[in-house]
């Protein structure tokens, strides 16, 4: 039995957190995270109630012996909420070798289709991502002050199992939305997860990343070869200001921004091999674990 080395501790184990886990080798990783209604612990997984409103109880206890921590919890309009209680526990954790704070390409703000790289100044468009930014900041701001070593992870729109066009399309819920010259750039959480370990594996405090796979493309497009995937038909294009009189503000949201995002730095620095290095590949596979 080979004794555990490293404790990884979640603050929001989601999407992105649960799939960097099951490609961490259990026999040296111990994990323990929150949720935001208490969950009960698993024989490999401990769980804390943290929705933002409090403190995790006894965290002194919890964060015994934490090597690293993964923060993905959404800031609010006000502060995030992982610093607003605990960055004086983080600052004091003195087994920590690694901190990923999983932020949003969202801070690059419109670019009018221009490609951006983790070199560009920073110019939010929406609240939200203006919201990730200061908590990028304040990520930076416990790394100068108190040595925490702090990774910025910068992810544009994830998919994967569950969550991609073939579920749309399969919901009847995919549209075909024609803007001229917009794309978006994306990521399957499967490679979200391979990057994580990579700077785990080489960690460089300090250091911004963008995680997106190499090409940016139309969500048009990408809608289209998931209908042929499953030999649905595809929808008809339509124009997006018709589209967007029927949008949510979220959903407009989205689409106020027109940027590409550069992968470079992950592979350079991290030596990062995508699994899915387009949307093709990542819903070919998508497809293949739906029909067995």
């Amino acid at each position: 039995m080979v004794a555990i080395r490293n404790h990884l501790f979640c603050f929001g184990l989601g999407y992105c957190a649960k799939t960097l886990t099951q490609g961490l080798a259990r026999e040296q990783w111990s994990i323990s995270g929150t949720s935001r209604t208490p969950r009960p612990a698993t024989s490999d997984l401990t769980m804390h109630a943290f929705d933002g409103g409090s403190p995790i109880a006894d965290a002194e206890s919890v964060f015994d012996r934490v090597t690293h921590i993964l923060a993905s919890a959404a800031p609010s309009d006000n502060c995030d909420p992982v610093l607003n209680w605990h960055s004086e526990d983080i600052a004091k954790m003195t087994s920590l070798k690694w901190v990923g704070y999983l932020s949003t390409t969202g801070v690059y703000g419109d670019t009018d289709g221009a490609v951006v790289d983790e070199t560009a100044q920073p110019q939010p468009s929406s609240k939200r991502s203006q919201n990730r930014l200061q908590a990028e900041l304040a990520w930076m701001h416990l790394l100068e002050t108190s040595a925490v070593p702090v990774h910025i992870f910068r992810l544009p729109g994830i998919y994967g199992p569950g969550r991609s066009a073939l579920d749309q399309v399969l919901a009847g819920k995919a549209r075909r939305i024609d803007k001229p010259g917009h794309q978006f750039s994306r990521i399957h959480v499967d490679d979200i997860a391979r990057t994580l370990i990579k700077s785990i594996d080489n960690p460089n405090p300090g250091r911004i990343y963008n995680v997106c796979d190499d090409e940016a493309a139309s969500p048009a497009d990408v809608t289209a070869f998931a209908c042929q995937l499953l030999q649905k038909p595809v929808p008809d294009l339509i124009p997006f200001e018709i589209a967007r009189q029927s949008m949510s503000p979220m959903a407009l949201s989205f689409w106020q921004d027109n940027r590409r995002v550069t992968n470079g730095r992950i592979k350079s620095e991290l030596a990062v091999q995508l699994r899915y290095p387009t949307y093709r590949e990542g819903l070919t596979s998508i497809y293949g674990e739906m029909t067995g």
